[in-house]
């Protein structure tokens, strides 16, 4: 897959000159998105509709709590904060406290935009994270090691470093969705677009954490990366070619294809499919004869 994702970036690098436009507005439009599966991954109730409401400041139709608004809004504004950062900028200890003190401001003001102190322990499932004492020495370490790691591939390395920091934990609240934003900051200074790792797949990504917990294995959370990276960059090639984009049961019902099988194959990658608002779409010029 790496060679496959160095063919997309170059075609990507090729295309998106004169296209910022185009490229900016793909971002906004995925940001409620992005939102919602982050949020909802760490059990929001917001449906997507409900945080694109709340994000175009219009009423929802049913009663949410003050916090799940704040979620909605906090984390858009950590989004649009982080792809509007200079792409030069580096990745310090003081942005990560930044970005968490713009998350949880309004939510919890007590330990925003710090880490865990004296006496305040984490558990996730049966990972104990380590000790407050030694969180900010183990994240200056981590962003150490990940600034001067210049030779492995770099979603694995993005993957390692995602790994580590949540089994660092080092909030009391927010480490997810912290994280998953530091995924995208890193992404984009390596020239790549942003991902959505989604609610739905949330099992095989609870997974990639207990396997690094348990055997220190990176694979899963590799492939998780690799998988998604791959359908934004599909996504964006499809609107800088001009590409009339179909729904994958347009597509399925038009060529007299199988669903189940395209489905399948958009899952895995193998065909140039992408997710707009949980639907599987495709360019229309793509054939599976080729």
């Amino acid at each position: 897959m790496r060679e496959h994702i160095r063919a997309l970036k170059a075609e990507f690098e090729s295309l998106r000159i004169g296209k910022d436009d185009l490229l900016r507005l793909l971002d906004e439009a995925e940001i409620p998105e992005g939102v919602y599966n982050s949020n909802a991954i760490e059990n929001s109730t917001l449906t997507l509709r409900e945080t694109e409401r709340i994000l175009l400041e219009l009423e929802v139709s049913r009663d949410i709590t003050a916090r799940e608004v704040f979620e909605a809004k906090n984390l858009a504004r950590v989004v649009e904060y982080i792809r509007d950062k200079p792409q030069t900028s580096t990745l310090t200890k003081e942005t990560i406290l930044f970005l968490h003190k713009m998350l949880l401001t309004g939510i919890n003001d007590d330990i925003a935009g710090r880490f865990r102190t004296t006496g305040e322990y984490v558990r996730v499932g049966t990972h104990v994270a380590p000790a407050p004492e030694h969180v900010e020495s183990m994240i200056e370490a981590l962003l150490a090691k990940y600034m001067s790691d210049h030779e492995t591939y770099d979603i694995d390395k993005i993957a390692k470093f995602h790994l580590a920091f949540e089994a660092i934990h080092p909030f009391l609240d927010g480490n997810g969705r912290i994280g998953r934003v530091l995924i995208n900051w890193q992404l984009l200074r390596v020239g790549f677009p942003v991902i959505i790792i989604r609610d739905k797949e949330k099992a095989f990504y609870y997974q990639a954490f207990r396997d690094y917990n348990d055997k220190k294995a990176l694979k899963g959370m590799e492939k998780i990366l690799a998988l998604a990276l791959t359908e934004s960059l599909n996504k964006r090639l499809a609107y800088l070619k001009g590409e009339h984009i179909m729904t994958l049961a347009e597509y399925a019902n038009k060529h007299k294809e199988s669903l189940r099988a395209l489905l399948n194959k958009a899952r895995r990658q193998t065909i140039p499919a992408f997710r707009e608002k949980g639907v599987w779409k495709i360019g229309a010029s793509f054939s599976t004869k080729s």
